[in-house]
Order: C-alpha cells, then structure tokens, then sequence
C-alpha cells in the first residue's frame, strides 16, 4: 500500500512525499491487529493535528453547570441509594496501570546527585529531608527495616550515620524492597497499628462500604500493565479470604490490559513513521483514552470510576462514602426520569409532556436542541429529545479547585455551535488565546476522577461506549529521542473526549473526598496519617 504524507521540513515548503510500507512493516501492523488504512489515519492526525476545544465559559455553582446539594439533598439521595440498589449489580473500575516510579522521583534525583558531602541537606533536598525526618511514619518502614536487616544491615545504623543513599536503595531497587518498579496498587498506603494497607486493598474496602450488590459480592475491575499481572493476582491470593471474612461478602476481581489495537504509531518531526534500532515501526500505548475499550466490556447495572492513588484511611472514608453512596443515588434517580420520559416519547407524549421533556434536556442535562426545535412537529421533536435522552450517562464529583493540575468541568462549544458540559484538560485549551486562557483559568472547581455512571439503556441492553466518543479530541505531544524529537498521539481522555456525548451532571462535593497520592511524601499528608 502507498502511503501519501505531506509534511514540512524547515527549509522547505509543503510537498508530497510517497512512502512505502514494507513487507515487514505490514506484517507488524497486521499482528498488531491494525490495518494499513489505521496506521495511515493515525499518520494523517499527526499532519492534521487535533483541534482544541472551545470553551463558552466555565461550569460553576452559580450558572447552574455545577449542582450544589443541600443537607435535605444528601438525606434523599443516599434514601434513594438504599432503595434502588437492590437487585443491582454494582461495580468499581479502578484505572491502576503504570509502575510508581513517578512518585519516587525526588529519592531518584536525589540518589544520582547526593555523595554525602552537602553541609546543607536539608536546603537542598527538602522533599527528601521530608521524608528522611518522617520514614517511620510510612506504612512501609516496617518492610523496609526487614529487607535491610535481611540483609545484614541495620537501618537505624545507616540513618544515625546520614547513609541515605543506602536506604532509599534498598527501597527502589528490584533486587531489594523493589518500590520503584512495583506499580502503584501494591505501594503500602496506610497502617492500622501492625497491620499495613496497599491501594489496592483500600480499594477493595472502599467497594464493601458503597459497592457491595445486595448478593453480596464487591466487584472491582483493575485495568493493570502486563508485566504486572502476576503480582496482582499474587497479592489478590494473599488478601482475597481477609477481606471475605471480614465483609462477609465474596471479593470478585477483575484484571485487565489496554487492547494493543488501541495502540498509535510515533512518528519523527516531520511526520514520517519513527523506527527502533532494528528498523521496526514503534508504537506505544494511546494513554488512559485506550480504557473505554475495557469500561466497554464491563457487565454492571452502576459503575464506580476512581484513580488508584485517590484512596484514604479508615477514619477518612466516612465522607467518601456518603457521597459515593449520594451520586450513585443520583444516577439511579436521574435515570429512572431519562427512562420515564424516553417511556413517554415512545408513545403518545402530551404536549406538556414534551415541553417537560425538553426543560429537563436543556436545564438538567445542559443539551442544546436545534435552533428550529420550536417550529418542529411533535414527531420530530419526540425525536430528537429521544436521540438526546437515548446515551450512556454519568454524574461527576468536583471539588473545589485548589491549585492541582488538571482538568475541570466547562461548558464547551463545537463547530457546530452545540453546547455541552465536558470534562477539560489544560492541553485540550488553546492557551495561547488571550480569551479562552482567561476562561479556563476562572475556572472553580477540578476533576478529581469521581464517577458513578451506568451504560444500559431503557431495555437493560449496553451501549456500545465506542459510539460516543470525540475522537477529533486526541492529544499530541513531543518528546527527545536520542539527537532527534518524536510525536506521540493520545486517544482521546477516558473521561474527557472518550465521554463527550455522554449525559452528563456535575456535582460538587467536598474536598475531602479526593485524597491523590502523586509523590511519595503525599502519604504524609494529615488525611493519610491519623
């Protein structure tokens, strides 16, 4: 097959250049599941580029993009919670793929840099004399004092004597504790006097207390790496009976792995395919986007979405776990209406009925409906409320924004003038653009990945997830490589573009229900402590 690429190198202008795959080359996309024609789609994105998105303003308390619950609010949902969850199956996805390595990376500067001689230790690595001055107070200090004293050392020796480097080794590296390789779900978070809790397990609790279906079973869905899988299932062995017993309720684990077709070619600067030493393609996971291919295949009435790291200790999980119990209770109510009325158009719907309808479409939902709704036929209006009504849904937590990273609720607009509620990363906005720069950053509320969704219609049949995503929301970013730069692509967010035409509502909830662990000296926070 030939390819047609058009880029432009810097000292001359657009040109068409034809590339041919090789023999080999094909057989490596074909094995990859790819087709030619997939591979050059993902070629012609980068040449293209993705548009960024186009912000109208953002989804605050006060122009109702936000929903603010009063006390009498929580009493009725967590009501609705108890009453419509039984005889539904309830599910937790916990994205968990990746190594911690990130989270370790002051001890790995400071590992490469520090030969023992600064006067001033302190000054200079604050984050590592942090976490020096408080290493008995992690959860695992314990295992870190045994793998030393296995080997003969005394880890009490070795820090009366400033040996650092020695202890943050045994740590990180694979042949001793091995925390830098391990990935983030099996990190011990929190201890419970001699008993000690990872991610992973704090998971699993979290789920008894807001997921547990009423036949008794906690059901979590892990999305892990490949090379991890064995670990996972070694520690799910070593807990599984624990946490039955002490739940009386069955723990029912699933694993799995980003799908390969999921995957994206990387590129050189000029758009030309980049190759590895071998001269083979090189491609690479498309990022967290890649998981609505896994949501896609889970089997739940009610899922729960949180990030492996946002987890905390018993005595915090009080306030997690109303409101998880709370948005749950809101998606089932605000589904029973979606259902009712989609019941309503499907027949013989009043005029009040549909005016009802579309004020819910337009003041609940935020859906714009077409500028000649009003001067529709009844029928065609039933129809396109229907159309509106007839997706996947999701209610989000936000909490206060409080200086984190990341992305945040907005209204956004398209190229069609249609207003949505969505999900916005930073690198989705083009900054550069004095207006859309000021909207994104009076923005008041972040995305702290707090999810309850359902992806069954009115019939008990699953939506096909893959229908409503935005693919024109990708991501492409450039990294070195050697002497040379690369471009990789992303697909589009699981919960920013890969939910775009999702129903949606936001809703605020308080900040102590979002507790990342993104460094290592996070743990040491108040809210992992206690």
């Amino acid at each position: 097959m030939v390819l047609t690429i058009i880029h432009q190198s810097p000292d001359q202008n657009h040109h068409t250049m034809t590339k041919r795959f090789t023999p080999e080359d094909l057989k490596q996309i074909q094995e990859l599941g790819f087709s030619e024609s997939d591979v050059a789609m993902q070629i012609e994105n980068f040449r293209k580029g993705f548009s960024k998105i186009r912000l109208s303003e953002p989804a605050t308390v006060e122009n109702g993009g936000i929903v603010r619950l009063t006390d009498a609010d929580v009493t009725t949902y967590e009501e609705a919670y108890r009453k419509l969850t039984p005889g539904k199956k309830l599910l937790k996805f916990v994205p968990a793929s990746g190594a911690a390595t990130r989270m370790f990376n002051d001890l790995y500067a400071f590992t490469s840099t520090y030969f023992g001689v600064a006067h001033n230790f302190k000054t200079q690595f604050p984050q590592v004399g942090e976490f020096i001055e408080h290493l008995r107070d992690f959860a695992f200090f314990d295992d870190l004092n045994n793998s030393m004293a296995s080997a003969g050392l005394d880890i009490e020796d070795y820090l009366s004597r400033g040996d650092y480097t020695a202890i943050i080794n045994f740590l990180l590296k694979e042949q001793y504790l091995g925390y830098g390789k391990l990935p983030k779900a099996l990190i011990k978070f929190h201890k419970y006097g001699s008993l000690q809790r990872t991610a992973f397990e704090e998971h699993i609790v979290e789920g008894a207390l807001y997921a547990m279906s009423s036949d008794k079973k906690i059901r979590l869905h892990f999305t892990i790496s490949p090379e991890h899988r064995h670990l996972f299932r070694k520690k799910m062995s070593e807990v599984k009976k624990y946490y039955e017993t002490a739940f009386n309720a069955a723990v029912d684990i699933n694993f799995s792995e980003q799908k390969h077709y999921t995957d994206r070619i990387i590129v050189d600067e000029y758009n030309e395919p980049a190759r590895d030493d071998d001269g083979r393609l090189i491609f690479r996971p498309g990022g967290h986007g890649a998981l609505i291919e896994n949501l896609n295949e889970c089997r739940a009435d009610v899922i729960f979405i949180k990030n492996i790291d946002n987890v905390a200790p018993d005595w915090m999980k009080r306030t997690t776990v109303t409101y998880k119990r709370v948005l749950a209770g809101m998606l089932l109510s605000l589904q029973q209406k979606i259902f009712d009325y989609l019941g309503a158009l499907d027949t013989n719907a009043s005029k009040e009925t549909i005016r009802e309808c579309q004020a819910f479409v337009e003041n609940t939902l935020h859906s714009t409906l077409p500028n000649d709704f009003d001067s529709m036929t009844d029928k065609s209006k039933k129809e396109v409320l229907a159309q509106v009504l007839d997706r996947p849904t999701r209610i989000c937590g936000m909490v206060r924004n409080q200086g984190e990273p990341g992305g945040g609720p907005f209204f956004t607009v398209d190229n069609h003038g249609i207003r949505s509620l969505q999900i916005v990363e930073p690198g989705q906005v083009n900054r550069k653009e004095p207006e859309q720069d000021n909207i994104f950053q009076n923005g008041t509320h972040f995305n702290p990945v707090d999810i309850v969704c359902s992806t069954k219609d009115r019939k008990g049949r699953y939506y096909d997830l893959r229908k409503y995503v935005d693919d024109s929301t990708g991501f492409i970013s450039k990294k070195s490589k050697g002497s040379g730069t690369v471009k990789t692509q992303e697909l589009p967010g699981l919960w920013n573009g890969s939910m775009a035409f999702w129903n949606t509502v936001f809703v605020e909830v308080p900040l102590a229900t979002f507790n990342p662990v993104k460094s290592v000296n996070d743990l040491l926070r108040k809210e992992h402590q206690g």
